[in-house]
């Protein structure tokens, strides 16, 4: 039985190890592919990163999709029922790393827009597609440097669907229509290393961030809003000591995350942990990570398009939450763009043995074709 047009991109796609910030050769696949439908190729490269910008027409409005090439490391091979990269068909799901983050993703995309010009070559607007090799990485030199570019030469992005794995039991049960912010705080607290049984020659950082850290962790720091939970602050990291049983620290190094809300911003978070810091008296040092704002597109075009196709292939209507990590869309939503994130089933990303629903993968290619239809007329 012949593969459709989007598994056999898809298991293209995965066959390539892309790990982090590699592309290995996955974005030449689709800039062929493009640039038979007529779009202008662009490829940006930043340090170790290739980014694609491909761009078919010159009015608006502008439409993006967006998405990564790049995948996490594959883990031990002898743990995988199949080799990670080699795509392989078991039981109607397709198994590789990359498969449902976010090679799937990918190749649904490719194919859709390629129906989309063959049944509307003269659509409205215009189409894109912002492919970077690090979202997986440090996402220093991907979509964040793109989205720099584009908006320095006055180049806008209004609609834009990230192909994240957003659903839960099966595609398009949840769509991402926002996500949180993300801050990351290092504190170093100083103290005075000594030995325990002289406490009185010491001053044990430990002690003294303890009190400090327990606030941070009770503060209400927002009731969150109908489309995001409260904020949460949480303690991922704390290290101290010399690994001796019988020596007070001279340091103790916490690390703290917030997600937040749109109920805040990162400057007021700052403030106000400053604040508790300075009350307690803490000889103390802060460095900030800001990892991104959060975003929400909760009404507009594209928002009513994604919905309804949604409903259309489903026949059910799609939960909009804006849970989980950060996603880049929170680069692209600086431009002033609806931003939303639909893609396949999320449980098995960054496992071993991922694998994506080839029925789904189907679907979300006629999702993405629905939502063209419905935003491009």
């Amino acid at each position: 039985m012949t593969d459709s047009a989007t598994l056999a991109l898809a298991k293209d796609l995965i066959n390539r190890e892309s790990v982090t910030p590699e592309d290995a050769g996955c974005q030449d696949q689709m800039i062929a592919r493009l640039e038979a439908l007529g779009f202008t190729i662009e490829t940006m490269v930043f340090e170790d990163t290739t980014n694609l910008w491909a761009r078919r027409g010159t009015e608006g409005p502008l439409f993006a999709f967006a998405g990564h090439t790049d995948v996490v490391p594959s883990g031990p091979h002898e743990q995988w029922h199949t080799p990670p990269f080699e795509a392989t068909v078991i039981d109607d799901h397709l198994h590789g790393r990359g498969a449902a983050d976010m090679k799937g993703s990918l190749a649904a995309m490719v194919v859709a827009v390629e129906r989309f010009i063959a049944e509307h070559p003269d659509h409205s607007g215009s189409l894109a597609f912002l492919i970077t090799s690090d979202e997986e990485g440090p996402f220093i030199n991907g979509t964040t440097r793109v989205v720099d570019t584009l908006m320095a030469r006055g180049e806008k992005i209004d609609m834009c669907i990230v192909g994240e794995p957003s659903s839960t039991h099966h595609v398009g049960d949840v769509v991402k229509n926002g996500r949180r912010g993300s801050i990351t705080g290092d504190l170093y607290v100083k103290g005075t290393q000594g030995h325990v049984a002289y406490p009185h020659l010491a001053t044990n950082p430990v002690h003294q961030a303890m009190p400090a850290l327990t606030e941070l962790a009770q503060t209400l720091w927002d009731k969150g809003n109908a489309f995001f939970p409260p904020t949460s602050f949480q303690i991922p990291n704390i290290k101290a000591g010399t690994g001796a049983a019988n020596v007070i620290p001279g340091e103790c190094h916490a690390q703290f995350n917030f997600r937040f809300s749109t109920e805040l911003d990162s400057e007021t978070i700052k403030k106000r942990v400053y604040s508790i810091l300075d009350a307690h008296g803490l000889d103390y040092t802060l460095e900030w990570t800001h990892s991104g704002d959060p975003f929400l597109t909760d009404k507009g075009t594209l928002l009513d398009a994604v919905v309804a196709a949604v409903e259309e292939v489903n026949h059910q209507t799609p939960e909009l939450l804006t849970t989980g990590g950060t996603s880049d869309g929170r680069f692209i939503a600086q431009m002033g763009a609806q931003v939303i994130e639909l893609g396949p089933v999320n449980a098995t990303i960054h496992k071993v043995n991922e694998c994506v629903s080839i029925p789904d993968l189907e679907k979300l290619t006629d999702m993405y074709q629905k939502v063209l239809e419905k935003a491009l007329p």
